[in-house]
């Protein structure tokens, strides 16, 4: 699944999950990303790069592969003592995805849980793996705490937000 089609599945898959009241598109130096709001008022801007399958072209036409959609999972709580963690956005993203039906992915993971590494990512965020070889990376860019916007502090990830 080519960025910008990613794009549109990820804003319409989060604002049908619980929490997520707002998703739309959003952009700095790349062309794609996403900016969420939370039922309290946090806020999340994310970066999506992407990786073409292996051997494909960015000029040749996309070629979906259909397949399994990831098996469910179990969607954790987001919030904790009412504040979000980007470990706990992470997965609470992923497992939004993986249970989206989408039978082009071969599953979404949480960077913080050493997904295809084993090793911690430095920056928060969640990788993405279709069938066809593809790959999407959502990477948090910023955090705002209620109320606070992005208040010039741009690219700023806090704590807690």
């Amino acid at each position: 699944m080519r960025p910008q089609r990613f794009q549109t599945f990820a804003i319409e898959t989060l604002l049908a999950s619980p929490w997520i009241t707002s998703a739309e598109p959003w952009q700095d130096d790349r062309p794609f990303g996403l900016h969420l709001r939370f039922t309290e008022g946090s806020e999340l801007w994310v970066a999506i790069t992407a990786a073409l399958a292996p051997g494909e072209r960015g000029d040749d036409p996309e070629a979906p592969v259909q397949a399994d959609a990831p098996t469910a999972v179990a969607v954790p709580d987001l919030y904790e003592s009412g504040k979000i963690s980007p470990a706990r956005a992470e997965q609470y993203i992923a497992a939004v995805l993986n249970n989206a039906g989408c039978t082009e992915m071969d599953r979404a993971y949480a960077y913080g849980a050493n997904g295809e590494t084993g090793q911690a990512s430095v920056h928060p965020g969640v990788g993405v793996i279709f069938h066809n070889g593809a790959r999407a990376f959502l990477v948090f860019a910023h955090t705002a705490r209620p109320g606070q916007g992005k208040s010039g502090r741009q690219f700023e990830l806090q704590d807690a937000f």
